[in-house]
């Protein structure tokens, strides 16, 4: 049998574990309206921009406000779990060849432009307003999956995988769009400085160096430092570490196998003592299957599944927190009728929907995809309409399309009313679809 990688890390504890961190999600999101708009107001500016924390060493500052730590560090290693997702997928899952991911690359694809081209059109006649056309192309997955989770079995597993694979697609679409469109001066020396380090990561890896310490060293000293001064956002450094994480395993499976055998056979062999202590054998043995399970294992599988809950159910949860609280001053209304926000949810809600559904269509109308099996059209049309959903990523990219704070928060006000409309249209369709299925 070929060396291949062992799936330690299944898709169905996947979609768990981003429905819990949804909801979660939720929570934080409601707390941190609450608190903005609260008598505490202050004390929620105070925290999140007026607190700074870092260090400086010579003409090196590392000072900011936790904010700015939250988006720059906390979000890039949110965006290396990404990164790692990516890969996986890529490598061994549902992108992994061109019958499985044309569909939801497609969708991906097309839940990005329609969304684009709608926000421009809404926007056309404010030059100033423009730049946030990346706003809207983004999906956020472990909101839709958590509401996904509500209809429990009356869902299709193949529908959550789907969505998954689809948001994976657009999470990648997202990275090129913020590396390519939001950055502003770049200081290719310090680019050049990140190129180095990740050409020391890229040799490790085809030499075999499987030390996860050796990555994160080299990717934080190396990549993520030189990435925070190169004018590149750093949150793309962390997407590019984990594209150099080994994806192999030490040893096959046919060969794990067989030394496990023998060292459980060497096990049940060895004499039972009278003490509730194990026999020095017995210890010795257990110590080499954990070596086995070691090799056994890819060290990108083995990250994942340390890292995903602590993004899932920690950084998007303090993320949502730290970036949902909008204060509102003045009228509600007219923030909602400004055109950034109105193509904000134009674009997330009506542009989604067209553009994943034309684009699904049209890849099972040229025969190049099918549906999946079990899924429905009218449950395709429903994961078009919970992909409205864009928080996360769409206000991290709300943060870089606009330096004028009023923008900001009019942006911010846009993506959580339409991610509500998306969230209410999606569910009830769905839990109508599902009904009729």
């Amino acid at each position: 049998m070929k060396n291949k990688p062992l799936n330690t890390f299944s898709i169905s504890r996947f979609i768990s574990e981003e429905a819990y961190g949804g909801i979660i999600l939720i929570v934080a999101t409601v707390a941190a309206l609450v608190w903005a708009n609260s008598p505490l107001y202050e004390s929620y500016h105070h925290l999140w921009h007026g607190l700074k924390v870092g260090f400086a060493w010579g003409e090196i500052n590392m000072i900011g406000s936790l904010h700015h730590w939250i988006n720059d560090g906390l979000m890039a290693l949110f965006f290396f779990t990404v990164g790692l997702e990516i890969k996986r997928e890529i490598m061994g899952g549902e992108l992994s060849s061109l019958k499985k991911a044309s569909m939801p690359i497609a969708a991906a694809i097309g839940g990005m432009l329609i969304p684009a081209a709608i926000y421009a059109l809404v926007t056309v006649k404010y030059p100033e307003y423009i730049n946030g056309w990346g706003i809207p192309m983004a999906t956020d997955i472990a909101f839709a999956l958590g509401l996904l989770a509500l209809l429990g079995k009356r869902v299709n597993i193949n529908l959550k995988i789907f969505l998954t694979a689809l948001a994976i697609a657009d999470d990648l679409g997202a990275v090129m769009v913020i590396a390519i469109f939001y950055t502003d001066s770049i200081n290719f020396t310090e680019l050049y400085s990140a190129a180095f380090f990740l050409g020391i990561l890229i040799v490790a890896n085809l030499i075999g160096v499987r030390r996860t310490v050796f990555y994160a060293l080299v990717g934080f000293a190396g990549v993520w430092m030189a990435f925070i001064f190169s004018g590149i956002h750093a949150t793309i450094a962390g997407v590019l570490i984990a594209l150099t994480i080994p994806a192999r395993t030490k040893i096959s499976e046919d060969e794990y196998v067989v030394r496990l055998s023998k060292c459980i056979a060497k096990f049940k062999k060895e004499q039972a003592n009278d003490s509730r202590l194990l026999t020095k054998e017995q210890a010795h043995l257990i110590a080499e299957i954990e070596q086995l399970n070691d090799k056994a294992q890819t060290p990108l599988q083995k990250l994942e599944h340390a890292l995903h809950p602590v993004t899932a159910y920690f950084i998007l949860p303090v993320f949502a927190l730290s970036n949902a609280g909008v204060h509102i001053e003045g009228s509600l209304f007219n923030m909602l009728l400004h055109p950034i926000s109105l193509g904000i949810i134009a674009g997330l809600v009506a542009g989604k929907f067209v553009g994943i559904s034309l684009f699904s269509r049209l890849m099972v109308w040229l025969k190049i995809a099918i549906l999946p099996e079990g899924v429905s059209w009218k449950q395709v049309y429903g994961v078009a309409l919970l992909a409205g959903i864009g928080f996360t990523m769409s206000m991290f990219i709300s943060d870089l399309a606009f330096e004028n704070e009023e923008f900001k928060q009019i942006a911010k006000v846009g993506i959580m009313s339409a991610s509500l409309i998306s969230a209410i249209t999606g569910m009830i369709w769905l839990s109508w679809g599902s009904k009729k299925s």
